[in-house]
């Protein structure tokens, strides 16, 4: 019997491909458990057209998430945080941290679990951190952390592109 997968079956195969396996695996646990459909002619044209869908509206995603890294890229964010002696920074800044600073900046659909941090923020400074946007699409914004009560954080966070759109941003 012909069948096309609905989903990703490891023993199988991948979502809409066409297979040929036995009657009573097919009529008895694939068709059942919603893991494939008979191969009929209307099914494989209905299986086509909803891929062709998929396959656009992925690509539209993957433009809209390049749109906004490129948005992200041409800002950075101040975080401001405590120091003890010798500018020593109490703890570390937070991938939360960060992400109550971006959102300050008017990216609130933006998730902490999604930034991602080389390692440990625990000095002063400009640090580089990675956004995760989708699984091909990485925005790389820098992260200014500056002394709670310094000079610096009196300052308003910085853009690298027009001066018109600058805001502030401090957790």
């Amino acid at each position: 019997m012909k069948i096309i997968l609905k989903k990703d079956y490891d023993l199988l195969g991948d979502a809409g491909q066409v297979m040929e396996v036995k009657d009573g695996y097919a009529r008895n646990f694939l068709i059942p458990n919603g893991i494939a459909s008979a191969a009929t002619s209307s099914n494989v044209k209905h299986y086509e057209e909803t891929r062709k869908q998929q396959s656009r509206k992925l690509l539209k995603q993957i433009d809209d998430a390049k749109k906004l890294a490129a948005e992200i890229e041409a800002r950075y964010v101040t975080i401001t945080v405590r120091t003890g002696e010798d500018n020593k920074v109490f703890g570390s800044v937070t991938s939360q941290m960060i992400a109550d600073a971006i959102a300050g900046l008017g990216f609130a659909e933006l998730d902490r679990r999604k930034i991602h941090l080389h390692e440990p923020i625990k000095t002063l400074g400009d640090h580089e951190v990675d956004i995760r946007l989708m699984k091909d699409v990485v925005a790389k914004m820098k992260v200014h952390v500056a002394k709670e009560g310094g000079e610096e954080a009196a300052e308003e966070t910085k853009e690298e592109a027009p001066a018109e759109t600058t805001e502030e941003a401090s957790a």
